[in-house]
C-alpha cells in the first residue's frame, strides 16, 4: 500500500492526521457502514454508548438468544470435583502401554481434552491409539464424543476421518475449541466438510476464551470472567453469558468452566507417577489436565524421581492431576515437540489431500488408502513411526536445532 499516495488523494501530508470521514477505504462493501470516529468508543462527555457508537455493536450484548438450556459438556463442577477427591492421592506406578491406557479411559460418551496447540506437542500417538483400538481392532468404542481443546490440527483430523469411515467405531458430536486447521497449509479438510454438512455441533472461543475455560476447571470454580467475547460477534457463537459484575456494576462476560471427562498430552518428560515437565510453549497443558476428572500423559522421556525432585520449580503438571503413563519417543509426531524434533509438513500436507478428495470431491478412496496404509497396516504406533523412515525422522530432529531442554 502506498501511504504517501493515499494521503495525498485526500490532501494530507504524511505524518499528519487526516480526517477519516474523507480517507479512501479500500475494503467497502456494499450495504456496510465505512469504519470512521465515530465508531470509536465515547468519551467521557457520553453517558449512553449508542449515543457515539453506530455500529450497533454494544447490542449484541442485549441479544437474546434462542438457545437451549446450558448443559455441561462433560462433567459439572461439583461432579469433577467428587471424583478428583476420590482419587488415590498417593504415589504410585501409573506406567502401562498406549494400547492399555486408551482401553481403560476411552469409552463412549466421554468430553475428551486435547493437550497442545495446533501442531505442537499435540497427543498423536494417544489418538493414534484411539483411532487403532476402535477402529481397526473394535476393542473399544470411541462414540458419542465431545472434544474439548484450544487449537488442534491433524491429530482431531483423525478421529474425525476415522468417523467417516465407520461412525460405529468413532464418532465425534460436539466440539469446543478456538481453532481447527494446520496454519499455513489450510483448513482442516474433515472438519470443515463436518460442520459444513451439519455432523458436528460446535461451541467456539477465542484461544485466551478456551484456556480462561480449563483455568477455572483446573481452580475448581464453576466460571471465568474475560474481557473478551463481550460486545462481539463472540458472544453468538459460544455459551458465555453477560453478567452485571456485583462489585463494578458494569457488563462483564463470563464462560463456563471446562471439565474434561479424560485429558490426553504429550510432554517433554514425566516419571513413572506423573510428574511432567514442559519445555517450550505450555499450550495450556497444565490446565487441561488439571480441569480433567482423569488424564493419559505420554512422554518423549522417562525421567527419575530423584530428577523431578533436584529441579521441582520444573514441574509442570504434578502426580496428582495424571493417571497414567506412558514413555513414547516421538509421540508428537508428525507435529513437534521442543528440543526433540521438529513437524512433518510433507505429512500434513499427505492427509489434507486426502481430506480434500473427499471434502470437494465426494472421493473417499484416498481417506481410504491412508488408513489402509497408517493403521490398519501398523500394529504399533512405533509400526507407525518406522513407515515414516529414519530419514525422515532424523531431518525432523535436525530442524529443531537443539531447543533447550533440562532433563
Amino acid at each position: 500500500m502506498d501511504l504517501e499516495k493515499r494521503y495525498a488523494e485526500v490532501g494530507v501530508p504524511l505524518g499528519k492526521k487526516a480526517d477519516e470521514d474523507k480517507l479512501p477505504y479500500v475494503h467497502v462493501v456494499e450495504g456496510q457502514v465505512p469504519y470512521t470516529s465515530k465508531h470509536r468508543a465515547p468519551g467521557v462527555e457520553v453517558t449512553d454508548p449508542g449515543d457515539a457508537i453506530h455500529s450497533g455493536i454494544y447490542g449484541i450484548s442485549e441479544v437474546v438468544h434462542k438457545e437451549r438450556p446450558y448443559t455441561w459438556w462433560g462433567p459439572n463442577p461439583d461432579e469433577a470435583r467428587a471424583l478428583k477427591v476420590k482419587e488415590n492421592k498417593f504415589l504410585y506406578d501409573k506406567r502401562t502401554t498406549l494400547s492399555d491406557a486408551v482401553k481403560k479411559f476411552i469409552r463412549p460418551g466421554i468430553n475428551i481434552g486435547v493437550a497442545g496447540f495446533v501442531n505442537t506437542r499435540n497427543p498423536f500417538a494417544i489418538c493414534w491409539q484411539i483411532v487403532k483400538e476402535a477402529l481397526c481392532n473394535k476393542t473399544v468404542q470411541a462414540t458419542n464424543l465431545t472434544l474439548s481443546y484450544q487449537s488442534q490440527s491433524l491429530d482431531v483430523e483423525w478421529l474425525l476421518g476415522a468417523q467417516m469411515l465407520d461412525s460405529s467405531r468413532v464418532e465425534v458430536k460436539r466440539v469446543e475449541l478456538s481453532w481447527q486447521a494446520f496454519e499455513v497449509i489450510g483448513s482442516g479438510p474433515i472438519w470443515t466438510h463436518m460442520v459444513q454438512a451439519g455432523l458436528i455441533e460446535v461451541d467456539d472461543y477465542t484461544n485466551y476464551g478456551a484456556s480462561a475455560r480449563f483455568k477455572a476447571g483446573a481452580m475448581g470454580i464453576p466460571f471465568m470472567p474475560v474481557r473478551d467475547h463481550g460486545g462481539s460477534d463472540m458472544e453468538r457463537v459460544n455459551r458465555g453469558v453477560m453478567l452485571k459484575c456485583p462489585f463494578t456494576g458494569r457488563n462483564i462476560y463470563v464462560l463456563p468452566a471446562c471439565h474434561p471427562d479424560v485429558a490426553i498430552a504429550h510432554v517433554t518428560a514425566a516419571d513413572m507417577y506423573g510428574n511432567c515437565r514442559i519445555f517450550g510453549f505450555l499450550n495450556t497443558c497444565p490446565e487441561i489436565v488439571g480441569a480433567s476428572t482423569a488424564s493419559i500423559v505420554t512422554c518423549e522421556d522417562l525421567i527419575s524421581t530423584d530428577e523431578i525432585r533436584r529441579y521441582p520449580n520444573l514441574t509442570e503438571i504434578p502426580f496428582p492431576a495424571v493417571s497414567a503413563v506412558v514413555p513414547q519417543k516421538f509421540g508428537g509426531y508428525p507435529g513437534a515437540v521442543w528440543g526433540n524434533y521438529w513437524f512433518d509438513m510433507d505429512h500434513f500436507r499427505e492427509w489434507r489431500a486426502a481430506g480434500l478428495e473427499l471434502r470437494l470431491k465426494g472421493n473417499i478412496d484416498p481417506l481410504k488408502k491412508y488408513y489402509d496404509d497408517n493403521f490398519y497396516s501398523c500394529d504399533t504406533f512405533d509400526d507407525f513411526l518406522a513407515k515414516r523412515g529414519y530419514k525422515k525422522l532424523a531431518e525432523l530432529k535436525r530442524l529443531d536445532m537443539g531447543q533447550a531442554v533440562i532433563i
